[in-house]
């Protein structure tokens, strides 16, 4: 029972749209208990379009919890069961208007590990089409074109915060590094 723990009881604190929060008591390998609160929510994608011109579509929206306008990547919520890839597809024509000839799996990350169930699965898009937005009811952003070049630079200057964002832009940077070397 080295590095792991058994769960003895759960109490459901809160049902909601978007996660539900448990209060657990689990067993630790000493024979002791532990309180566990545990925030439970089905994941999300996070895509990057990348334009022939190695330019990456962003989006502006407000984020409430943080009271201000935040520049992120497209990004979305995962249906409970919902395939990652086709949840990456469906939020690149939501959100930005597009679709893409090519979409590339960059792994996945694990938010927040100490107390939230979230897996965010990553993508690049290529050969873009853009053809119009179709954004849900109640949702509001811009789409904003930056060199991934500047991006890059903008990652590793603190100016990019969210950090699904930063993993998508660097693991992407490195792939086009990589594929330039091997040419």
């Amino acid at each position: 029972m080295h590095l792991s723990e058994k769960t003895l009881e759960v109490e459901e604190i809160y049902d909601g749209k978007i996660l539900r929060l448990t209060k657990e008591t689990a067993l630790l390998e000493d024979g002791t208990t532990a309180l566990r609160e545990v925030v439970h929510h089905s994941g999300g994608v996070c895509i990057l379009p990348l334009t022939d011109q190695e330019e990456v579509l962003f989006v502006r929206q407000f984020r409430y919890p943080f009271q201000t306008a935040l520049l992120e990547l497209p990004a979305g919520k995962r249906e409970t069961g919902e395939d990652p890839r086709t949840c990456g597809i469906r939020e690149l024509k939501e959100e930005v208007g597009a679709t893409a000839k090519e979409v590339i799996s960059l792994g996945c990350l694990y938010p927040t590990v100490a107390y939230d169930t979230e897996i965010i699965y990553l993508f690049l898009a290529r050969g873009l089409d853009l053809s119009g937005q179709k954004l849900d009811e109640g949702e509001f952003l811009d789409v904003v074109k930056i060199p991934l070049e500047e991006a890059y630079r903008m990652v590793m200057n603190n100016d990019l915060p969210d950090a699904k964002t930063q993993i998508a832009v660097l693991k992407t940077w490195l792939l086009i590094q990589e594929e330039r070397r091997e040419k």
